[in-house]
């Protein structure tokens, strides 16, 4: 009996003594999961997502180029014949002296007559400020061989004056008509059959002859000045710039 419970005391030990088994499975570490970083070569769409891409993106610059070009700013038509009736209705409003003269014409006209050795003798209408040149090319020129030098191609003409171009005025003719206003700032036509005395005249009395303009008219003062008077008509041919043919065109104009 002692024997038998030493010898199960001894198999205990022997037991506990030995250490357990070890399960290989369990011991085994888990399969490392492979991890892929993010990265430059993380995503491979391949070929066919490249061309998808490329397409995608054709069509985003397409469709943001027609809509700059709707989005474009356009500029409408302007309809003439809207706006001249629109300027047709403002001028009608107007009074009527603005838009005519009592004469028949338009305030910023004049009309004056040329006569003498022209193509088109007769009444002209010019713009207001026209000169003496204007005039003459509205009568249609002078005729060949006439010597227009003699006029003063520059002189402003005024409104009811008579333009003689080639042949002399008839005696007492010498600007404007008698009782007429003559031009802004200049005194009407002399008394005494209307030819102008050298000297009591003005500068713009003898700007009024023909072929006598501003510049002849004071070389004209200044001889009077420098001389003491004119002693005769004759006295002209002395004035620097008065030849004969020019003499001839004034002497039956002028007086002392």
């Amino acid at each position: 009996m002692r024997e038998r419970l030493a010898r199960l005391r001894a198999g205990r030990a022997n037991r506990s003594a030995v250490p357990a088994a070890v399960d290989p499975v369990a011991t085994e570490p888990p399969p490392a999961v492979p991890v892929r970083l993010g990265g430059p070569g993380a995503f491979d769409p391949g070929r066919r997502g490249v061309r998808a891409l490329a397409a995608v993106a054709a069509l985003v610059v397409l469709g943001a180029a027609g809509w700059a070009w709707h989005s474009r700013p356009r500029t409408e038509p302007v309809d003439v014949a809207a706006s001249a009736a629109v300027d047709g209705v403002g001028s009608s409003d107007r009074p009527a002296s603005a838009v005519a003269s009592p004469s028949g014409g338009t305030a910023a006209e004049v009309v004056v007559a040329v006569a003498g050795k022209v193509r088109k003798p007769g009444l002209v209408r010019l713009p207001a400020g026209a000169r003496v040149a204007d005039a003459l090319t509205a009568a249609g020129g002078a005729l060949p061989g006439v010597d227009v030098a003699l006029l003063n191609l520059a002189r402003k003409v005024t409104d009811g004056e008579l333009i003689l171009v080639g042949v002399s005025a008839p005696p007492g003719v010498a600007g404007p008509p008698a009782g007429a206003a003559g031009a802004p700032g200049q005194p009407p036509a002399p008394a005494g059959g209307g030819k102008v005395n050298l000297n009591t005249a003005t500068l713009a009395q003898l700007d009024t002859l023909p072929g006598v303009g501003p510049v002849l008219a004071q070389r004209i003062l200044d001889h009077r000045d420098q001389r003491g008077g004119f002693r005769s008509v004759g006295d002209l041919r002395q004035v620097s710039g008065i030849g004969d043919a020019r003499y001839e065109q004034l002497k039956e104009l002028v007086t002392i």
